[in-house]
């Protein structure tokens, strides 16, 4: 079983800091004006996939990190939560500082990650800087990043992110590894660069060439030639555009990957969203937007008042762009928070980066049990998105919902109700669609469930039906089928005397593990313990459900007949032919019987066969002397539906019929006969009350005394 590797997280308390209401991340109500967003001042913005950060004063007169989640076009703030403490904690440590238009303080330069991750520089008050994630509220990432002096993110995507410093003359990228652990840090010189996604993009030999460096495999996956005429000096990749530069007053362009075409843009600072450019126009106090999602870029146009300042370059300290999408964030001179959408389509819904479990298969229960299945998905834009778990039969047991340009699952491995699942295969889809309209995603996988309840005739501890077989020499042996329609391997408990009748049942207790029902030769009936997918001896573990057992000629399990969710034990008394239903009880025994039925003496054949139509409760099927084989739906208060015929003229060669539980891997339960010449076959339940036709499985099988 693969685990989930989580790094340390580095939990602080914030509530001492008094941050009033952001000390929570809880949702609130959407504010009914959000934009334009009212503050007393403003001191460092950024944005992206949605989430809006901003440092601003709070009602406890300190200054915070601030995150809002904003509606997709703009108009509303969803949730609001905080990303660190802004103003100087006890020994001088502050969040660093550049001049702005803000006032003497200064202005926190930070960097939104797409999925509410905020980086930032902690200065330790001597100029020296260490560069921090922070995830939630409460948590930083923990990686241990060097002490460096003059330090500035460069680019950060999703989990990815590159800062340098001058102090080094290093660039650093790294990777929030979250989920699982991975080295990913790469140490280089500093040049221009971008990350999109695990993609490391920087400038290669000769003028315009960029490479891309892939940060998980650890190689170069791409060459462009982006047409500049210089080395290039900077940087931004957004999905199919490459914006590069050649210094602050130099050429300037973009590159269409995908259309392999080259667009000139105007020249100076910029910050480059999905199709489009925006720049500050400081003699014109205007923010200015470029247009170039067709191949061409449109004249600029104005979409805001920015008065010039004295900050020559106020990127993400006044304003910004969210290149997840299509927003523009910027301080009004009201100081009012003010959000403007560019009105350039964005590119479709796709998924940029992930980190999926590669686990197949969870244990909930044994010793490399887990309790976790753990996710996330970097998407282009944001969207709203839906996780499904389904089982075998394609019921959906656990969703889960959530919207942003980051999915984050973990899912707790329980259904809605907070029930573990039955144990058996379980199939997960993710879909997301986006919030813009813009396309949609989805991609799925499989898990192995085990360690859950136990399906139907499941001794095993997967949900897959077990056949139990006696042998003349006392042998009661599991059949353990692989879900594909037979049987591979087996397991055997010895010393069961002659007469020996063995009913796979289900957990009577609270291990979730199957218990065997054995009618001894004297007919006492016990109930032994579950084994989890071990075999039985007649010494293992047991309590003794009473004598007089062998007045019944047939016993067997149903599934859940009285709608409890326990199995409980059908049983045909042998001087009569009544059928008696016996519940079972909360404390691991069985009430007492319960006629049901009248002079079931003609039927050779009677089968507990578990949920055969879907509706969860137990069926019956039994075969009439002429050869007809009949289903009774079970009502879920103990008693039987009127019979629906399945067969005619069927199984005049059987001398053995079990309701097997599901061996083909569908969620279906199946039956399996033995004829008399010892040929096993399987009958695949169609999950509507009927079964396909038959096909030969196993042979040699006649020596065996009895198969349960």
């Amino acid at each position: 079983m693969t685990r989930h590797a989580r790094i340390a997280s580095v939990l602080i308390s914030l509530a001492a800091l008094g941050a009033g209401s952001l000390t929570t991340a809880a949702p609130v109500a959407a504010e009914p004006t959000a934009t334009p967003i009212a503050t007393d001042g403003v001191w460092g913005l950024d944005y992206a996939g949605g989430f809006l950060t901003s440092v601003e004063n709070t009602p406890s007169g300190f200054q915070w990190v601030i995150g809002r989640q904003i509606s997709a076009d703009g108009s509303t703030v969803v949730t609001k939560t905080s990303r660190g403490y802004a103003d100087e904690y006890a020994g001088g440590y502050h969040l660093q500082r550049v001049p702005c238009e803000a006032g003497p303080r200064g202005c926190v330069p930070m960097r939104s990650f797409g999925n509410t991750y905020v980086g930032y520089f902690m200065d330790d008050s001597a100029g020296r800087q260490t560069a921090e994630i922070r995830l939630s509220e409460n948590t930083l990432s923990g990686t241990d990043e060097p002490t460096v002096t003059g330090g500035r993110f460069v680019d950060a995507t999703g989990r990815y992110y590159v800062y340098q410093a001058p102090s080094t003359g290093k660039m650093y990228v790294d990777a929030v590894n979250y989920l699982r652990t991975a080295n990913e840090r790469l140490t280089r010189s500093i040049t221009a660069a971008s990350v999109w996604g695990a993609g490391l993009w920087t400038p290669g030999t000769g003028n315009g060439v960029v490479t891309s460096y892939d940060l998980e495999a650890r190689k170069t996956v791409a060459t462009v030639s982006t047409g500049a005429p210089c080395k290039v000096k900077e940087l931004q990749v957004v999905g199919r555009w490459i914006y590069w530069n050649c210094g602050p007053t130099g050429a300037a362009g973009v590159y269409d990957r995908t259309a392999k075409k080259k667009i000139t843009v105007p020249s100076g600072p910029a910050l480059v969203g999905d199709g489009y450019l925006v720049q500050h126009d400081r003699a014109a106090g205007k923010l200015l937007l470029t247009d170039f999602h067709t191949g061409t870029a449109a004249s600029p146009r104005a979409i805001a008042d920015l008065p010039a300042g004295q900050t020559a370059d106020q990127r993400r300290l006044s304003w910004t762009v969210d290149k997840f999408g299509g927003d523009i964030a910027y301080v009004g001179s009201d100081k009012s928070i003010r959000i403007v959408q560019s009105g350039v389509p964005a590119q479709s819904l796709t998924k940029i980066e992930s980190d999926v479990s590669n686990a197949t298969d969870a244990d909930v229960k044994g010793n490399n049990g887990v309790n976790d299945w753990a996710s996330m998905w970097q998407l282009n834009k944001p969207a709203k998105w839906n996780f499904t778990v389904k089982d075998a039969q394609g019921q959906a047991q656990r969703t889960i919902r959530g919207e942003g340009a980051s999915v984050d699952v973990d899912w707790d491995l329980k259904s809605d109700s907070g029930a573990y699942l039955r144990n058996g295969p379980v199939t997960w889809t993710l879909t997301a669609t986006a919030e813009d309209g813009g396309g949609s995603y989805t991609t799925g996988g499989r898990l192995e469930y085990s360690g859950g309840f136990p399906g139907f005739h499941d001794q095993g501890y997967y949900g897959y039906g077990e056949l139990v077989t006696l042998n003349k020499s006392g042998y009661l042996t599991l059949h353990y089928s692989p879900g594909m329609g037979t049987y591979d391997a087996k397991q055997s408990g010895s010393g069961w005397p002659a007469g020996t009748v063995a009913v796979p049942f289900g957990d009577m207790g609270t291990d979730r593990c199957a218990e065997m029902l054995v009618r001894m030769p004297n007919g006492e009936l016990r109930r032994y313990a579950g084994r989890c997918g071990e075999p039985y001896k007649p010494s293992n573990s047991h309590t003794s459900l009473g004598t007089g057992w062998n007045a019944y000629d047939v016993l067997v399990a149903p599934g859940d007949l009285t709608g409890d969710g326990r199995t409980d034990l059908l049983a045909r008394k042998a001087s009569t032919g009544d059928m008696y239903v016996f519940a079972a009880t909360s404390d691991g025994k069985l009430a007492a019987g319960k006629r049901i039925r009248t002079n079931w003496k003609a039927f050779t054949q009677i089968v507990g066969a578990g949920d055969l139509n879907g509706d969860g409760i137990g069926d019956v099927v039994a075969r009439y002397k002429d050869g007809t084989l009949y289903r009774y739906d079970g009502l879920g208060n103990g008693l039987l539906k009127d019979r629906v015929t399945v067969f005619r003229k069927w199984g005049s060669s059987y001398n053995a019929i079990v309701g097997v539980g599901d061996i083909t891997g569908d969620g279906r339960n199946d039956l399996v006969e033995r004829d008399t010449k010892g040929y096993v076959y399987r009958n695949a339940g169609d999950g509507k009350g009927s079964f396909g036709s038959r096909t030969r499985i196993e042979s040699g099988w006649g020596p065996y005394k009895g198969l349960f």
